[in-house]
């Protein structure tokens, strides 16, 4: 099949895969029947006519947003079912890829197509994904690509009629990654004599390549997956009123008042030229009809690899145990200036994007606002501590953040090294048969350095309610709500917040944890999001056994609402957003928080045992179903006469 000009490399001519060929399977590979499964008579099939699967994203090995996990977390389930007969493909990132890619060489007709890019210049790095799974990955090196981007965009809007501007350093990048990866899989297609393969592009950073092999006329069987439409993200970003008044929008007008026309302009050519189109959810098929032009054919909810959150029998110790972690933050942050019991404390939290308005952080404030009215109104000594984590534009942690967590680690090493002194004089006291006083358990020299330290400790400062130093504290959106509605951490205020404008560290010295740790510890996860066509924050609480607080407008809500009818009562709420008023939405997510505080221990215990019971439903290995259904309608729809047997290893 000719090649065409828009292409990074010249012509070619077609490669039939020769004899000697080393197998892209192994050996003795079986393709069982939907009757091998128990409904039928096992087939065995040529390795050689077993179809292969290429997934095209920009997030390969390299995290930039939430494709990321989705990528990652569904890798063992992928290499589960195809094998080696499974590659993802995406840009060389080296300060990632030092951390994530392990090179390994590539054979066959796969490593003639690599040796041919690198013959013309285009270096192809092959390897595995050091990830759970260790999938097989390409990765292009696109700085030699990037010199002839001008020449990619020209052809680009000649034969497309797809304008790019100049200077616009992503596109640039999009533009010669999809350039690459259409020569790739063509020259790879070229060489299989016939064995079906398919290609699964993500969001339009990996889509570039669909509309150039739709017009090189490549017979290719291609699905692409939008997780999130350009114009919605940057309607729901401006505070516009997006899904009451989604048919009365015009999306390449949106996209050209924004600034984002071409991008648009590729995410639409991307959708119309798959052979399947996809989205993650109901909200986003919406979207995508009304901006893209085209309805998606199936639907593709995220999973995750509930096995790296699985603690069988454990998962209440394992929250108890990270709840002690964040007691010792509290403490260092809260007790200088005054302290609360905190076996009556819970811990709340939001967590995602630094996107106000999208993720419903301003919901959560005023909240939090509503439950302190409350709890002031009717006093129960439980106090709430909840958490903003995020990652804002920030400076570093605060002076007083650091002394206060310095001061606390030096008295817990102090009374540590004092635990030892006190436990030999007071077997020494008790040998010489009377009973210890203070003066036998502790020296003049220690009480004089615990009163030195208890002075120090005692500062009598407010706490913060921010942990870092923030570029602009005076119109950081956070800050300001938190001080339009008065949270200041008053000590008679039964709600407290910390406000983390980085994403959690081990490494850190405030709040040192893995942030899956940290969600274990808490007692409620809060994403009421106005703009989430997915979202993993709530599902990542449910895995691990925290109930949580999606809405309605955001994939994962609509989705739980769909599948689970007892959904609020198993601590899986879905807050209400759509058509509802924003009081309504506040009072709403006020009312579970409250709820939350006039539970009892045990009561607490049972709903997190509701939650966790549900954790398989989100496991890749029951999700990966919508995507096996995609790439057999894909391949149905490219190859009519594939076999059954085939068909059944997709």
């Amino acid at each position: 099949m000719a090649r065409h000009r828009l292409s990074a490399m010249p012509p070619q001519r077609n490669h039939a895969r020769r004899s000697d060929d080393p197998p892209e399977a192994p050996d003795g590979l079986v393709a069982e029947s939907a009757a091998a499964e128990g409904r039928g008579p096992r087939v065995r099939v040529s390795e050689f006519s077993l179809p292969l699967l290429f997934e095209v994203s920009w997030e390969v090995c390299c995290q930039t947003g939430g494709i990321y996990t989705v990528l990652r977390s569904k890798a063992p389930s992928m290499v589960a079912r195809w094998e080696r007969r499974y590659w993802l493909i995406g840009p060389y990132q080296e300060p990632a890829a030092k951390i994530e890619f392990e090179p390994a060489p590539v054979k066959g007709v796969i490593g003639e197509a690599v040796r041919d890019l690198r013959e013309r210049g285009i270096v192809v790095h092959s390897g595995h994904w050091l990830v759970r799974g260790r999938p097989r990955v390409m990765l292009v090196d696109l700085r030699p690509v990037l010199q002839r981007v001008n020449e990619m965009k020209y052809y680009l809007w000649k034969d497309l009629g797809i304008a790019t501007p100049p200077h616009d350093f992503d596109t640039d990048n999009a533009v010669a990654f999809g350039h690459v990866a259409a020569d790739l899989l063509q020259a790879i297609q070229q060489r299989l004599g016939g064995r079906p393969m398919l290609a699964h592009f993500h969001e339009w950073q990996g889509g570039v390549a669909l509309p150039l092999l739709r017009h090189r006329q490549v017979d290719l069987p291609t699905v692409f997956t939008t997780h999130a439409t350009l114009v919605g993200r940057s309607l729901s970003a401006a505070n516009v009123d997006l899904y009451d008044n989604l048919a009365q929008i015009d999306a390449a007008t949106v996209a050209r008042q924004h600034s984002l026309l071409h991008r648009f302009e590729l995410e639409r050519a991307a959708a119309q030229a798959a052979t399947v189109f996809t989205t993650v959810s109901e909200i986003t098929a919406a979207e995508a009809q009304q901006f893209l032009g085209r309805a998606p054919e199936v639907l593709l909810p995220n999973g995750l690899n509930v096995e790296r959150f699985a603690a069988p029998h454990e998962f209440q110790v394992l929250h108890q145990q990270a709840k002690e972690r964040i007691h010792e933050f509290v403490m260092g942050h809260f007790f200088p200036s005054y302290t609360f019991d905190l076996a009556r404390t819970l811990y709340v939290f939001t967590a995602g994007r630094y996107e106000f308005h999208n993720k419903g952080m301003d919901l959560f404030i005023d909240a939090l606002h509503e439950l302190n009215r409350r709890l002031k109104a009717e006093p129960t000594g439980v106090t709430v501590v909840a958490f903003l984590i995020t990652r804002g534009a920030c400076k570093g942690l605060n002076v007083q953040t650091l002394n206060r967590q310095a001061m606390f680690n030096e008295l817990r090493a102090m009374c540590a090294r004092l635990k030892e002194d006190m436990g030999r004089n007071l077997f020494r006291t008790m040998t010489a048969g009377r009973m210890p006083t203070l003066e036998d358990l502790v020296d003049e020299t220690a009480r004089v350095r615990l009163k030195s330290m208890m002075h120090a400790w005692l500062q009598g400062l407010p706490p913060t309610i921010v942990t870092h130093d923030l570029r602009d504290d005076a119109s950081d959106p956070v800050l300001g709500r938190l001080r339009q509605r008065q949270l200041f951490n008053a000590p008679d205020d039964p709600v407290k917040v910390v406000f983390h404008p980085d994403f959690l560290s081990p490494t850190s010295p405030v709040l040192g944890m893995e942030y899956d740790q940290f969600v274990r510890g808490c007692n409620l996860g809060v994403f009421a999001s106005y703009y989430e066509p997915w979202g993993y924050t709530p599902m990542e609480c449910i895995v691990s056994g925290v109930p949580a607080i999606t809405s309605d407008l955001s994939g994962f809500g609509s989705y739980v609402m769909e599948r689970f009818p007892d959904h609020d009562a198993d601590g899986m709420y879905v807050a209400r957003r759509r058509r509802v008023s924003r009081d309504t939405t506040i009072y709403q997510l006020a009312g579970w928080l409250h709820d939350l505080t006039r539970m009892s221990l045990r009561e607490r215990i049972a709903l997190r045992n509701r939650v966790e019971s549900h954790a398989d439903e989100f496991d890749w290995e029951k999700m990966i179903v919508f995507y096996r259904s995609a790439h057999r309608r894909a391949f149905e729809a490219v190859y009519p006469e594939l076999k059954t047997a085939v068909l059944e290893v997709v």
